[in-house]
């Protein structure tokens, strides 16, 4: 293992033979840290936290961290982080509650940017780009391949659908919709992110598909949202995406502020 001499590692910590920990890092108890992982230097992980492998932690950032939420009292809770994830300076992400399910789960191959925060009991997919002091509050989730810009405030509950895009100092505080670009303060729906949807593969005809649900669901006026979606699935329901939108949208509804993660947790 690949340890320095100023690190403080504690009894209980399980760290991989070929990881690394430099110098003044802080390893508490009942963490487990995977193969190739490196902490750069001055890097804390708290407590109860697994680290997958390769990922990379860069100095000053704090994981596994104690939720900042009143309720909390000290109960056991975990930070899991998948693998391939780059946290960069500043980055802080805090276990869960006991009171929201006791986890906070990241996946793999995301980039968290200087002073970016996730709070407890996110849950976070993979390939997800969350810039610079973007502020994750509690019991949030964020679906795979969503980017969401520098300064931006997601509400606790929220849902940041798949491959969607949250523009800079946004305030969210409704569900993004997936494949969706939003911006503004609050937050709405501007467009259709195509650049994310062709990066991830989608051909020609789902995108399409995808412009023709955003200009009746977000465009056009009149008529009620669920006779939309309706006349919507009847007409292009064979593609999976505009069924994810429709569902996301449905959920989102019946959340009390319109955050599908709020019911759940309420019901």
């Amino acid at each position: 293992m690949h340890i320095h001499p100023t690190a403080l590692i504690d009894a209980t910590a399980t760290i991989a033979e070929d990881a690394t920990v430099g110098p003044f890092c802080v390893v508490g108890p009942r963490v487990t840290i995977g193969s190739g992982t490196r902490l750069l230097d001055h890097v804390t992980v708290q407590s109860d936290t697994t680290i997958g492998i390769d990922n990379v932690l860069y100095p000053f950032s704090v994981v596994g961290g104690d939720p900042q939420d009143l309720k909390f009292n000290g109960e056991i809770t975990t930070l899991t982080v998948g693998d391939r994830n780059q946290i960069r300076e500043h980055v802080t992400i805090h276990r869960g509650t006991g009171a929201g399910g006791g986890v906070t789960s990241i996946g793999n191959d995301n980039l968290f940017m200087v002073a970016s925060h996730v709070a407890h009991d996110c849950i976070l997919g993979s390939n997800l780009v969350i810039a610079n002091q973007v502020m994750l509050a509690g019991h949030i989730t964020v679906e795979d391949c969503a980017t969401i810009g520098g300064g931006a405030g997601i509400n606790q509950f929220a849902r940041i659908g798949r491959c969607s895009y949250v523009g800079g100092l946004a305030r969210i505080t409704r569900d993004v919709p997936p494949y969706m670009i939003v911006e503004g303060t609050p937050a709405e729906v501007r467009a259709v992110n195509v650049v994310a949807m062709a990066r991830r593969g989608y051909e020609d005809v789902q995108i399409a598909a995808m412009k023709e649900a955003h200009r009746r669901l977000f465009r056009d006026n009149g008529g009620a949202l669920a006779q939309k979606m309706e006349e919507l699935l009847a007409e292009l329901g064979e593609h999976a995406h505009v069924q994810h939108l429709c569902e996301a949208m449905t959920a989102a509804a019946a959340g009390k502020h319109g955050r599908s993660n709020e019911k759940v947790a309420t019901s």
